[in-house]
């Protein structure tokens, strides 16, 4: 299955409903820079790519995945969304994205430390603060930022803390920078409940996906009183309709535990947890999870993409018939972007910004993201999806900078 024929396809639905020349659309349709190796540790060979799919707004911006199922046709939709994302976002960033092809879980740190190294040793002349800036996704995190940070400046020569982001706080990141993404999503699923669920006591949350970005999502609709009645992991999900306890989860699962081994709750799988009778569905896996063979299934009201593109086009079509609304992932998961232009923008002059200014910032730009999708919704009699109205606005600010620069 090709995620990025997907992509085409919902590209090609913008077109048809803002009315853009095929001239313009082929800005559109295929990265601008594509990088790739294979990195070579130990006589082993490790696929490796970079990819910039759009730079009309500025650099390119986007996260490094290690991953065994990572491929370019992943990294290149992943670096698409994220053009979008930033777009949507109105942040000076285009969109890109990097991956290695291998199970950081069973490589020893040492091994670890020096593939990142690697990576950048491969890649330092297409990055930097003005070119592109990484930046952690799915089992990369701070401390391979800042292997990485390090790798860079020992190339070039000086040092440049702006070339990467999500670092740790000693070499200029951010402390908003951890739980961004999900403060964001939660910023967002309280616009949408305030919009379609106004009046409902006791809403049910199923959460598939317990890692960071999850993890902090279902804490947050917990402490707002709301009822987390399954949660999953790679290696399952736990279920119990009473309700979870999410702070004694969180625990066990911090202590390096899977929740499916959990003292309360029902096991279940993670198709399984999909399928639940439930008010709203958190998304915070990987891509694909709701295809054509599941989608008539899915049971929940509202659907939050707190991954990246969690949902396929055939499964969208399926959804829309039956009813049920999809928060997109260049909306709902766009905090964590937006934390980075603030950690890019502080090592770029060198201020310090005062963290509850940030937050409040974030608070705006999510809440600002939301009311321009949901009125382009609103303004089209919900005849087209929130994710049609978030890629219109998306493609639309690109194809403007793009014409700007003279290119259509």
């Amino acid at each position: 299955m090709s995620i990025f024929a997907d992509n085409i396809k919902r590209l090609r639905e913008v077109q048809k409903l803002e009315e853009i020349s095929d001239t313009d659309m082929k800005l559109l349709l295929s990265p601008r820079q594509i990088n790739k190796t294979e990195l070579v540790l130990k006589g082993k060979k490790y696929p490796a790519w970079r990819i910039v799919y759009n730079y009309a707004l500025g650099p390119g911006k986007g996260g490094i995945r290690f991953h065994p199922e990572v491929s370019e046709d992943e990294v290149q939709s992943l670096a698409f969304w994220m053009a979008l994302k930033n777009s949507l976002a109105d942040i000076p960033y285009g969109g890109a994205k990097g991956g290695i092809k291998f199970n950081p879980k069973e490589m020893d740190p040492k091994d670890l430390e020096k593939l990142s190294r690697l990576y950048i040793d491969y890649m330092y002349p297409y990055l930097g603060q003005d070119k592109d800036i990484p930046a952690p996704d799915v089992y990369t995190n701070s401390q391979i930022m800042a292997w990485m940070l390090d790798q860079y400046e020992k190339k070039v020569g000086h040092h440049e803390p702006g070339m990467i982001t999500g670092k740790p706080l000693e070499l200029g990141g951010l402390a908003l920078r951890g739980d961004a993404t999900a403060q964001g999503a939660y910023i967002i699923s309280k616009e949408m409940i305030a919009e379609f669920l106004p009046a409902q006591p006791d809403i049910k949350i199923v959460v598939q996906g317990f890692g960071n970005a999850g993890l902090f999502m279902a804490e947050k609709l917990y402490n707002d009183g709301h009822k987390i009645i399954a949660v999953s992991d790679s290696q399952g999900g736990i279920y119990d309709a009473a309700g979870l306890n999410i702070k004694e989860l969180i625990i066990w699962k911090n202590s390096g535990q899977s929740v499916v081994d959990y003292q309360d709750g029902r096991a279940i799988s993670n198709a399984e947890l999909l399928e639940l009778e439930t008010d709203i569905l958190v998304l915070a896996a990987l891509e694909n999870q709701i295809t054509k063979d599941n989608a008539k299934n899915i049971k929940a009201k509202y659907l939050i993409e707190l991954a990246n593109g969690p949902i396929t086009y055939e499964a969208d079509q399926i959804l829309a018939a039956n009813k049920r609304l999809v928060v997109p992932d260049i909306l709902a998961n766009s905090g964590g972007v937006i934390v980075s232009y603030f950690e890019w923008a502080q090592n770029r002059t060198g201020q310090i910004l005062d963290e509850e200014y940030l937050k409040d910032l974030l608070g705006k730009k999510m809440k600002k993201s939301w009311d321009l999708v949901y009125s382009k919704y609103r303004q089209q009699e919900n005849k087209i999806s929130l994710r049609l109205a978030a890629y219109a606005i998306a493609v639309l600010r690109i194809l403007a900078a793009e014409k700007w620069r003279g290119n259509n």
